[in-house]
């Protein structure tokens, strides 16, 4: 059993930015992460996965990343620059850690994990986004024959037979992906609303050039723009897809509503025969380790403000939508871990004086 002033769950870039601020004030704590080593939730994506943000835009406070700033980072250089930030300025990361539970007693937070138990004044979860990948129910109907992938487990198109493939999800993965297919095989790929394509860049900038100039990805989440940013689906970046479409080589066809056997149908009246399913509908965040029932209920997300929970000492940081439309993405998620290291600061400067030694910790287990 440890004790410690703050634990950060999650050694990504959201915990590694506010470690870089809670470094800066010179604050104790810990970063906790289950993966092998720092950067291995990006390292262990599919091979070709490159950000749609430029260099300049995919940095962690206090060190650019290295390369043509305009150029867009592939996935390996993303886990390979977080693993020099964490080493340029020594936060306490361990890995290989999974949390199995986090609850609150009488002032005091209790970190359960796989390797012993934490006690600390406040806690950070940094998990991100990405945490249970999602395959919808009608996955079960499919027939034992139908290879089915989600892009969790996918790597590359040698993986899959070289047959005609469905992907199904039109987000940003799922178009790199359907499109890298699309070079050895027919790809057909199921969306449910009106793909928007946008250019890399304009009148000679990047696009996320002008997205700073005029502050977009600052907008709160219930600022009008926020509001109305929130019902869209986010567009895509390029226009390589569209020329597969074009070209024939991906065949768009509309939402998948049922499955039985090998037979998919769509909400636009048709149907298809299929030998694999790629699945790229994203993930769901989940926090059944969270034992505090004010703050995670049953699969209907947390309650906070701005990444501050209900429960004193406690914070989220790289949630969609936690205070602008940039918060989840890896160039401005610093912002959030910003002011919540001054949350940080705050309140233990106002619990500094607190005494907590009459508790019996000897049932929360070591």
């Amino acid at each position: 059993m440890r004790r410690i002033d703050i634990v950060v769950i999650g050694g990504g870039q959201a915990g590694l930015s506010v470690g870089y601020y809670l470094h800066m004030e010179q604050i104790e704590f810990v970063i906790l992460d289950q993966g092998p080593e720092v950067g291995h939730s990006w390292s262990s994506r599919y091979d070709s996965l490159t950000l749609f943000t430029p260099r300049r835009y995919s940095a962690l406070p206090g060190l650019p990343l290295p390369g043509d700033p305009w150029d867009y980072p592939t996935k390996d250089e993303i886990a390979d620059y977080l693993r020099c930030y964490q080493d340029r300025f020594a936060l306490p990361v361990q890995v290989d850690t999974e949390v199995i539970s986090l609850a609150y007693r009488q002032g005091r937070y209790y970190v359960a994990t796989n390797k012993g138990m934490w006690i600390a004044n406040q806690v950070v979860v940094a998990t991100g986004p990405f945490q249970s990948p999602y395959v919808p129910a009608i996955a079960e109907s499919l027939s034992e024959d139908v290879m089915q992938v989600h892009t969790f487990d996918y790597r590359n198109p040698e993986m899959l037979p070289l047959t005609d493939i469905l992907v199904i999800g039109g987000g940003n993965s799922g178009a790199q992906i359907a499109l890298e297919l699309s070079l050895s095989r027919q790809v057909y790929l199921s969306v449910g609303h009106d793909i928007q394509f946008m250019p890399y860049r304009f009148l000679g900038k990047s696009l996320f050039w002008w997205y700073e100039l005029i502050g977009l990805l600052r907008k709160s989440p219930n600022s009008w723009v926020g509001r109305r940013f929130r019902k869209k689906k986010d567009p895509l970046y390029g226009y390589e897809l569209r020329e597969a479409i074009a070209s024939g080589r991906v065949k768009l066809v509309g939402r998948a509503i049922q499955a039985q056997g090998k037979q998919i149908s769509f909400a636009d009246g048709s149907s298809l025969e299929v030998d694999t399913i790629l699945w790229a509908t994203g993930f769901r965040t989940d926090y059944p380790w969270i034992r505090i029932p004010e703050v995670a209920r049953d699969h209907l997300g947390i309650e906070h403000e701005r990444g501050v929970a209900s429960i004193p000492g406690l914070y989220f940081v790289g949630l969609p939508w936690q205070s602008s439309r940039g918060s989840a993405l890896i160039g401005w998620v610093h912002r959030d871990a910003k002011f919540i290291s001054r949350m940080i600061i705050q309140y233990g400067e106002r619990n500094a004086n607190e005494d907590y030694s009459h508790e019996d910790l000897s049932t929360y287990g070591s």
